[in-house]
């Protein structure tokens, strides 16, 4: 059977007091819209619409580069209402099989339950998804007759006593038959108190018409939950931080406390795996064996290799390019490595050293206040503390390239494009320009120089 996805995305979320649209608000690091994307996309729809409004072109364009399959938006202009939404999507729908309707700013929806609301359709019946709450203040409640089917919902303002004891709510989301639900909206009116279109009145349509109104439950209230304010995003930003966080846990990662860590994509670990608090990984990462992060490291899009120790305070950003980090390295504290940064296995990087586009092959060391740019090191070099690689001439990049065990002394400016051949030592306090000849030691320096009788400059008295 056919199934079309319907993602309301056309609020303009006026309490986030924020001029981006409310459906691009970020949790994980990721739009609100997003995860409902990619959790549709799991069902394999024949066609997915986004219903687009407040900032639709921004809205849009954050999308279109998704690459989901059947993705197209349709937008409501003036937005009336949720009725008024799903009635600008009828001509885009044929009269086959299941329409599943879901929120954009409900991000944590399961693709189990939205594959069980179809299911519970099954394109003859009126699916609404439920939830129990122990608090249902303020939602509509659902009604049920004796035999357990859905005669209505009545929202808490208009509910009676006896039905504010119900605990079963609305979620917003919904399955119908496509043929009847074009057929529902499109007969809809707003002769009510705000003027607008009701999806919920379908409801009463389908009791009428002697059509099951039958429903499916989600697991708990987190996956359900809709973001309205940057208080309710918080919470779901820490319950969404809180599930990942128990998820590794179960898998033996060791974490100093799940409350002060924060996963914005997706994290891969070996055994034994440390990680300290207030560390942040972003994009693809993956930990193998015996990794130790210590505390407060940023950490993205990058592969770290067996029994690598990463001090507090690193930052690794590989970026589109990745990073990697060979087995039985030490990196930081303060250090930072960026895109293209492959280090071997055995290699050192010390407090403010920075690496990026470079090759640090086995057992070469950086240790303090260092930067390596567009370099190709050899094994067992050691640079020193503040030299660089001078890689950008204020056009192009070049390329450093130093052989097996070079020693580069401190405070040493190695202009790029140029080699440093195995085996040679570079003075501390060089800056070379001209290739420097395996197995020997390379200087250049100023004379020094000591002026007699120099006296040091006073502040002139006011």
């Amino acid at each position: 059977m056919s199934l079309n996805i319907v993602i309301m995305a056309a609020g303009k979320g006026t309490r986030m007091r924020s001029k981006l649209p409310k459906v691009l608000h970020r949790l994980a690091g990721t739009p609100l819209l997003h995860h409902v994307l990619h959790t549709a996309a799991t069902l394999q729809p024949t066609r997915t619409l986004v219903i687009t409004g407040h900032g639709a072109e921004v809205v849009e364009a954050s999308v279109a580069g998704l690459g989901v399959v059947g993705l197209s938006s349709v937008r409501q202009e003036p937005q009336l209402g949720t009725g008024h939404a799903v009635q600008q999507v009828v001509p885009h729908l044929g009269d086959e099989g299941v329409t599943l309707i879901l929120n954009g700013d409900v991000p944590l929806i399961e693709a189990a339950t939205a594959q069980a609301l179809a299911a519970a359709c099954g394109g003859d019946k009126l699916a609404l998804l439920t939830v129990t709450l122990p608090d249902a203040t303020g939602y509509g409640r659902i009604v049920r007759n004796a035999k357990g089917g859905i005669e209505a919902i009545v929202e808490h303002k208009d509910a009676s006593e006896a039905q504010r004891q119900i605990r079963e709510v609305y979620t917003g989301m919904m399955a119908a038959p496509t043929a009847a639900l074009k057929r529902w909206v499109m007969a809809l009116n707003n002769q009510n108190a705000q003027g607008e279109f009701y999806l919920t009145d379908i409801v009463a349509m389908a009791v009428a018409e002697g059509v099951a109104v039958t429903s499916a439950s989600a697991a708990d209230e987190t996956e359900v939950l809709g973001v309205n304010s940057p208080l309710q995003l918080a919470d779901l930003e820490r319950r969404l931080q809180t599930r990942r966080a128990n998820a590794l846990l179960e898998q033996g990662v060791r974490l100093a406390d799940p409350a002060r860590f924060d996963l914005r994509g997706s994290l891969t670990c070996g055994s034994d795996v440390e990680i300290d608090v207030g560390c942040i990984f972003e994009g693809e990462v993956s930990l193998g064996d015996d990794v130790r992060v210590g505390a407060h490291c940023v950490i993205r899009n990058a592969t770290i290799g067996a029994g690598v120790v990463i001090h507090p305070y690193t930052h690794i950003d590989g970026g589109s390019e990745g990073a990697s980090v060979g087995a039985g390295s030490l990196i930081g504290p303060y250090a930072r490595l960026r895109p293209g940064a492959v280090l071997a296995e055995e290699v050192h990087i010390g407090n403010f050293v920075e690496v990026k586009n470079s090759t640090m092959a086995r057992g070469s060391k950086a240790n303090h206040l260092a930067y390596l740019g567009d370099a190709t090191v050899g094994e067992r070099v050691n640079y020193g503390a503040g030299s660089i690689t001078a890689n950008y001439d204020g056009a192009n990049k070049h390329r450093t390239v130093i052989g097996n065990d070079v020693h580069v002394g401190s405070n040493c400016v190695l202009i790029a494009p140029v080699t440093i051949g195995a085996g040679a030592t570079i003075g501390g306090g060089s800056t070379i320009s001209r290739d420097a000849p395996e197995g020997q030691l390379t200087v250049t320096r100023a004379k020094q120089m000591a002026i007699a009788g120099w006296t040091r400059p006073v502040k002139q008295k006011k």
